[in-house]
């Protein structure tokens, strides 16, 4: 019989050297299901050295089955290695755990140039090869069998086929459920094998919340943990650096304590899977943390920041208890049931980035090809890789082995000067995927590259400027072929969303938002030196071609008479003057055949002396702050709340003197102690051991305070520390917030060092100074300055 099944995870088994792909998903009806499938046999490929008799090399191979008993079949094959036509040698192997192993044998052989491709993982050949998608949709012939694995589903079938992908945008019923949890530890960072877990905020989609409270027993608390994961029996599991964290903390617990945390639907622990995520079998353990990296509007990670971000709930409405702090809240009743409502909002807080992003990350995990719980703990490099991958093997392409290389710098993007000061009513006009179009547009790929020993072939070649390099005009480059399906997919999309709503537009619209993350990052591939399709000439051609494209807009744009304010990478900010705006849009699209259009407009913005940071006002009000002090993680909130302010005077009100009035005040309040402690509390990360450190800086030496206070401190841990009065350099005189008052905060360091640099990066541009700010003087207006 045939059934039909959504895809949720993959794993494999190896019995007596046989193996069995499991396929872990939800059936048409709703149904849990597993689909066992023993039919698929792994493989890899041997490349002949040039000249080598192709039919001796094959009796060679063939001849060391004596030696290699597991291998099933020797044939050669046709392929493509960088787009040139290559015979190689298919080797097929009944163990796949043994492919790295039989591979590097045979390499050895005299005739053969090179293995590829064994080290594609199992279960990864299988979704290639059979062209499967997770978070998709495949119908498949099975024979319904007995559950004898005792997998928590409502059916287990044997593979009777292999599956097909089926084309469908309605997503299943899925369960999910996100929990959080706290750790108590008198002294320092919580540590598994000592500190206990005093409580679990669980949440579903289906509406419920419930917690788990250490009163007098932790053994109790994951007992009844475990139990709401396997009778909820969720589909997915969310969680908040998860993977780093709070399931590596809940294994070492449960052990501790002499419990097994079987949660997954094999009857198993969760195990931190080869590339580094924690999988938790059947089901799909989704790492919120490994997608924040994706929203670089959110500088400090944090989880109450991205949901800020997201609109899930606003940093004002949180309740918030720093790490340290969990001691005191814990041990004091009157202050338990601040940290209750703070754990519970962290998973509230969980659930809602769920509802924001969790549509994406199963389009990008359905795109690329890479299961769900491991695409967010995939660096954008590997998310394109595996996309070029699956293309590969579609085109008979050979994947490329990854090797190690040294790093060369070569020129990056143009980022122009910007005028500092204060404009109004500016336009940014960015270029539609331009480094994409650019490679598409001269075929730039691996395997198009003209070596400059290489005569020019008969379809002519494309040049790149200031560089020089070679890229044949035809036939289409690997790069173009992707790319341009890309694009083109992209599109259909859009076009399907004009006439879709509800379901199928959020799914359509995650979808699109994949494919131009995966196109816009192709770029990066081309030259990252990790990737198995590098070839550095692709790399500085495109770059070189996108100079030239910036530089040529900025031209165009003065010879219209708009005015250029600044540039970055595929971007121009210009005075917005809608008429000129798409006279420039038309020129580009004729003469450079690339796509440009406004992407936002500023009713007013500032630049900073330096690149890369500036702050607009928003139409909608909102501030768009880039590269300030007020977005970086390494100051007292003190400084970024008064540059904040002072941007959002300056920018909404038209008035530099209101502002420096507004600091005048916050320098008032922080001398009578009327600022809030908690906001001058610099934090820092520990990167090395304090051992490893041979500069004595500040937040150093408050950890080495606290160490000799009994706290123990590892690779990671944040130091919360203050300046406080007394004689010495600056790092004799950072403490452990938590060991200082305000009675010793060096007030003067506070306006010198955070409040005053904060506020003059701007205000410094109006001519207003230290002292200014330091006494009630009369300020210039703002009309002097435009």
């Amino acid at each position: 019989m045939k059934i039909l099944f959504w895809l949720l995870d993959i794993n494999y088994e190896l019995i007596n050297d046989t193996p069995e792909i499991r396929l872990w998903g939800i059936d048409g009806e709703e149904n849990r299901v597993l689909v066992i499938d023993r039919n698929f046999t792994s493989y890899f490929y041997l490349i002949p050295q040039e000249g080598v008799d192709l039919k001796t090399l094959l009796d060679t191979v063939k001849a060391q089955r004596s030696k290699l008993p597991l291998i099933r079949d020797i044939e050669t094959v046709d392929r493509r290695y960088f787009g040139k036509p290559t015979k190689a040698i298919k080797v097929t192997c009944k163990n796949p755990d043994l492919i790295s192993k039989y591979a590097n044998e045979l390499s050895k052989l005299g005739g053969v140039k090179s293995g590829l491709e064994e080290d594609v993982r199992y279960s990864s050949r299988y979704l290639v090869d059979n062209e499967m998608v997770p978070c998709g949709w495949h119908q498949i012939e099975v024979e319904e069998i007995k559950n004898e694995l005792g997998a928590q589903v409502d059916k287990v079938y044997l593979a009777k086929s292999f599956p097909k992908p089926i084309e469908k945008n309605e997503l299943p019923k899925l369960r999910i459920l996100g929990f959080s949890i706290v750790c108590y530890s008198k002294s320092g960072t919580s540590k598994p094998e000592r500190d206990p877990i005093v409580v679990i905020s669980v949440a579903t989609n289906k509406g419920e919340e419930k917690q788990f409270v250490s009163v007098d027993s932790e053994v109790k608390v994951l007992e009844a943990f475990i139990k709401f994961i396997v009778k909820f029996d969720p589909d997915i599991i969310v969680g908040y650096a998860t993977n780093r964290q709070d399931w590596p903390y809940l294994l070492t617990r449960a052990k501790k304590l002499g419990l097994s945390l079987k949660v997954d639907r094999a009857k198993a622990e969760p195990h931190t899977s080869l590339y580094g995520h924690v999988s938790v079998t059947g089901r799909a353990n989704v790492d919120f943390y490994d997608f924040a990296e994706d929203f670089a509007e959110v500088k400090v990670k944090t989880l109450e920041n991205l949901a800020d971000f997201l609109g899930v709930k606003k940093l004002m409405d949180r309740t918030i208890v720093e790490d340290i702090e969990i001691p005191a809240y814990w041990e004091d009743p009157k202050k338990r049931s601040i940290l209750l409502k703070y754990s519970a909002e962290n998973t509230q807080s969980i659930m809602g980035i769920a509802s924001a992003i969790l549509d994406f990350a199963m389009q990008l995990a359905n795109l690329v090809g890479l299961p769900l719980d491991h695409v967010g703990t995939a660096a954008v490099g590997f998310r394109v890789e595996w996309y070029l991958i699956r293309q590969a093997h579609k085109l008979g392409e050979l994947t490329p082995k990854r090797i190690e290389r040294p790093y060369f710098p070569y020129a990056g993007a143009v980022v122009l000067e910007p005028k500092p000061g204060i404009h109004e009513e500016v336009a940014v006009l960015d270029f539609k995927a331009m480094y994409p179009n650019i490679m598409i547009m001269n075929n730039v790929s691996p395997d198009t590259y003209i070596d400059p020993r290489e005569p020019t072939p008969p379809s002519g070649v494309n040049v790149a400027p200031e560089v020089g390099y070679k890229f044949r005009k035809e036939p289409p480059g690997f790069y173009k072929r992707v790319l341009s399906s890309l694009i083109k997919a992209r599109g259909d999309l859009q076009k399907k969303m004009k006439t879709s709503s509800g379901m199928d537009y959020r799914i359509l619209d995650a979808r699109q938002k994949a494919v131009k993350v995966i196109t816009n990052a192709s770029y990066g591939y081309c030259g990252w030196i990790g990737a198995r399709w590098y070839i550095k000439p692709v790399a500085e051609a495109t770059t070189a071609w996108g100079r030239a494209t910036i530089l040529n807009t900025v031209k165009l744009a003065r010879q219209l008479g708009l005015e250029v304010v600044y540039g970055d990478t595929d971007s121009i900010f210009v005075k917005h003057d809608q008429k000129k705006i798409k006279e420039l849009s038309k020129q580009i699209g004729e003469e450079l055949g690339l796509e440009i259009k406004p992407d936002k407009v500023y009713m007013r913005i500032i630049f900073t002396e330096a690149k890369k940071r500036y702050a607009g006002l928003l139409p909608d009000g909102r501030l768009d702050i880039v590269g300030l002090e007020v977005v970086r993680g390494d100051w007292a909130a003190i400084a970024k709340n008064v540059q904040e302010k002072v941007l959002e005077i300056v920018l909404k009100e038209n008035s530099p003197e209101k502002s420096a009035t507004y600091v005048r005040q916050c320098i008032s309040d922080l001398r009578n102690k009327q600022v809030p402690y908690r906001d001058l509390i610099i934090w820092k990360t520990l990167t090395k051991s304090l051992e490893e450190y041979e500069v004595r800086a500040p937040h150093v030496e408050a950890a080495k305070l606290l160490t000799k206070a009994g706290w123990e401190l590892t690779l990671g841990d944040k130091i919360g520390f203050v300046i406080t009065t007394g004689p010495g350099k600056l790092y004799a005189k950072a403490k452990p917030y938590m060991m200082a008052t305000y009675d010793d905060i060096d007030v003067d360091y506070y306006i010198s060092n955070q409040i005053l640099p904060a506020a003059l990066r701007i205000l410094g541009m109006f001519q207003i100074t230290e002292g200014d700010l330091m006494e009630k003087a009369s300020q210039p207006s703002l009309a002097k300055f435009l």
